[in-house]
């Protein structure tokens, strides 16, 4: 199973094992990821789960959506290059390894 690293907004690092097939924000609500909070239990509608990836990770990635970028655009209090819900990302193996930054 892929390997997550979630950085918290404090700079702590904890990887977890993730099963194929959920997404990033279950894998960081399973695991009590502080900042993953998934309150509209990943529809799309609360940017609960906003996470920031480094630039060169994005194309191991879906592609993002309108709603995702809309979401992005008004329901975060600050967006970054990289951004993305995790609620949006399933995992695969492609994605292990991958690292995600937790905004504070």
């Amino acid at each position: 199973m892929p390997t997550i690293t979630f950085v918290e907004a404090d700079g702590t690092e904890r990887t977890v094992v993730a099963a194929e097939g959920t997404s990033l924000m279950q894998a960081g609500v399973a695991n009590d990821i502080s900042g993953i909070v998934g309150e509209c239990g990943g529809s799309r509608m609360c940017a609960t789960c906003h996470v920031v990836l480094d630039l060169a990770d994005l194309p191991r990635l879906p592609p993002i959506s309108e709603g995702e970028e809309e979401m992005l655009e008004f329901g975060t209090s600050e967006r970054f290059e990289g951004s993305r819900l995790g609620c949006q990302i399933p995992v695969t193996d492609a994605l292990d390894g991958l690292k995600v930054r937790v905004p504070g």
